[in-house]
């Protein structure tokens, strides 16, 4: 949701988290939390890895130059067993010469040194091919894995609020680090690993087929067998990998969300119950894993055992060759280093496969996630609500979280600039959900909501949003200053209107109390000041922002008596002259309301002032009167 960084608009700085629907998070910041699953296969994978090659378009040029250094690095170190083997070749024969005819020719150390200088310069020039390649590579991926951040980052913002009534903050945050990460480590490593296995593949059989035919289609037989192996392997660890992943998001959101409820998890002996359950779930993941990890850890030597029966034969087959003069004695041992560098980019490719189906899956839910479905968009000719009233009306509004139950029927309600408006009713009644409607979390299904006669669909939401304040019930602070944190009201504000709005919220006095006093840094449970206190600050901020409407969920529920008094003479001032919406529990705050709706089952089935309805001897005055049955200072405790 955008926001207008000058003022309260959506207002969790007012006061709390946004009402309702927002990220909630089952009991902790992780809670539920689904990590990206990087064993996870993608259900469309050739979709998938086209989508996320269109990502990687706007930089096909430094591509092409990386996968053209991969080339060449990889093809001058293929030739380097060649050489090695001529240069193995001149030496055997320098050597049989001298034994055979001991006049004969010396060892051609000249032809064998040059042979060593080009392979020095080969392989140096393919370190080179390599390093240029892998800095390409990693910039490429920072730049693809900044966009994909930006993108979810920006996304999320225009995410409907009931997006989130189905989503933990650790599956949205799963996209942002992850599946993420999971992409730039594939872009950095596996892409570049694949590129050159495939060419070392290719290049080893080109250079066996120039030394010789007959040995190249015998090291050749490997190839089904280790197809047929790795197939069998990574066809049987996937599933296992999957799971592992599953189970380790499930620990890591189970662990998060005991330790940010641990108060709670303590307070009501839950303890073992807590112990029980992460035991199940590590015994699941040790399950998982070990068998991923066994049937992994055996690819490797089972490819070891291929590729020495292969050297057998290469062995066998290369010294009955020599025999016939039909092969050269260095081009045996240029085979043997064929066959080796032929086997390991198999087993490389394997793996690589298993990574890339694991980066589509990351990728896909990615897209999904890009693709949600977004608020509705802003209106092509907004109408400006400047200088506006206050005036709110709820025309014939209907309202359900889903199509099949209807929770807000027909409501109307018409208030006027600066009338102080109290909902009331039972829990499930709907007050919070008019919250979200008025606030625009959520748009009625019928109906409308008007603003100084404009229907608020026809306004830019981050105007319309700016014109509000918000102080909730549940505060909200985070991780920095006090003053950062009443300034949030107001971004541009100074430290003078900072600290009139404290003092008219009666929060000033405490705050010279506390160690380096405005200045004293918050931590991130914002719990070393009290309840009171956070929501005395929370106060503070929605005076700062000075909206024009005001909305009010039992602000002054969590401070003592004495300090109540303080706020509500606070309130009394900053509600002059604007229209406040107050959502209340305890009636006896709402004594002074112009007009008091009365919620039921959706529907107002009530609604005046405070002594008419009493009069009425309604549902208001039994749920007035239920309250004072056991004497109003116990209704109010």
């Amino acid at each position: 949701m955008s926001q207008n960084r000058n003022t309260p608009q959506l207002r969790m700085p007012m006061g709390g988290r946004p009402m309702g629907g927002g990220m909630h998070m089952g009991g902790g910041p992780m809670g539920g939390m689904r990590m990206a699953q990087s064993g996870e296969k993608a259900r469309n994978f050739k979709d998938t890895m086209a989508s996320l090659l269109k990502y990687l378009t706007p930089y096909r040029f430094p591509l092409i130059i990386a996968l053209v250094l991969a080339i060449f690095g990889t093809v001058f170190t293929i030739i380097g067993p060649k050489l090695l083997g001529n240069a193995t070749t001149k030496l055997f024969e320098g050597l049989v010469s001298k034994v055979t005819n001991a006049a004969g020719a010396d060892i051609d150390f000249t032809y064998i040194g040059n042979i060593v200088l080009i392979l020095v310069g080969l392989y140096v020039i393919s370190a080179i091919c390599s390093y240029i390649m892998g800095y390409i590579m990693t910039g490429v991926s920072i730049k693809v894995t900044y966009d994909l951040r930006k993108q979810i980052a920006e996304k999320i913002n225009r995410l409907p609020m009931k997006f989130f009534d189905n989503k933990t903050y650790g599956e949205v945050l799963s996209h942002v680090t992850n599946d993420v990460d999971l992409i730039s480590n594939t872009l950095t490593q596996s892409m570049s690993q694949m590129v050159t296995s495939i060419v070392t593949i290719l290049g080893v059989l080109v250079m066996m087929f120039t030394i010789n035919w007959i040995m190249a289609l015998a090291s050749l037989i490997i190839v089904p067998i280790s197809i047929g192996l790795i197939s069998m392997i990574v066809g049987r660890s996937q599933k296992y990998f999957r799971k592992q992943q599953d189970y380790l998001g499930h620990i890591n959101g189970h662990v998060e969300e005991m330790y940010s409820a641990h108060n709670v998890m303590k307070a009501f002996n839950g303890e073992a119950k807590s112990i029980a359950k992460f035991k199940g779930l590590n015994e699941e993941l040790y399950s998982a894993s070990w068998k991923a990890q066994f049937l992994s850890s055996i690819m490797m030597p089972m490819m070891n055992f291929i590729g020495n029966l292969s050297y057998v034969v290469v062995c066998i087959l290369g010294g009955f060759l020599a025999i016939q003069k039909t092969i050269q004695v260095g081009d045996i041992l240029a085979f043997v280093q064929y066959v080796r560098s032929f086997t390991q980019p198999l087993a490389q490719t394997a793996n690589i496969v298993n990574v890339l189906q694991s980066t589509a899956a990351a990728a896909e839910r990615i897209f999904e996630f890009l693709g949600e479905d977004e608020e509705v968009p802003e209106p092509s000719n907004p109408v400006s609500l400047k200088d506006i009233s206050g005036a709110v009306s709820f025309k014939d509004v209907s309202f359900g979280y889903s199509p099949a139950k209807t929770i807000i029927k027909d409501f109307n309600a018409d208030i006027k600039p600066g009338q102080r408006v109290a909902i009331v009713g039972p829990t499930g009644a709907g007050k919070t959900t008019m919250v979200k409607l008025l606030m625009r979390f959520y748009d009625v299904n019928s109906g409308a909501i008007l603003v100084d006669g404009v229907n608020i669909q026809d306004i830019k939401r981050q105007e319309y949003r700016s014109a509000f304040g918000m102080v909730l019930q549940d505060t909200w602070l985070f991780n920095g200053s006090i003053m950062d944190n009443i300034r949030f009201g107001k971004l541009d504000a100074t430290d003078e209107e900072v600290y009139t709005a404290a003092k008219t919220a009666y929060v000033d006095h405490f705050i010279h109390t506390l160690p380096s006093g405005y200045e004293m840094i918050m931590n991130e449970e914002s719990s070393n000041i009290s309840q009171g206190q956070k929501q005395l600050l929370t106060i503070a901020r929605a005076v700062l922002a000075n909206p024009k409407i005001l909305i009010l969920d039992e602000a002054t529920s969590s401070v003592d008596t004495r300090t109540e008094m303080l706020i509500q003479q606070a309130m009394e001032n900053l509600m002059k002259g604007r229209t406040a919406f107050i959502i209340a529990h305890r009636l006896s705050t709402i004594h002074n309301a112009d007009i008091i709706l009365v919620m039921k089952d959706g529907a107002i089935v009530e609604q005046g002032s405070h002594e008419t309805l009493l009069e009425a001897n309604g549902f208001y005055a039994s749920l007035y009167n239920s309250q004072f049955e056991a004497g109003p200072a116990e209704a109010d405790s």
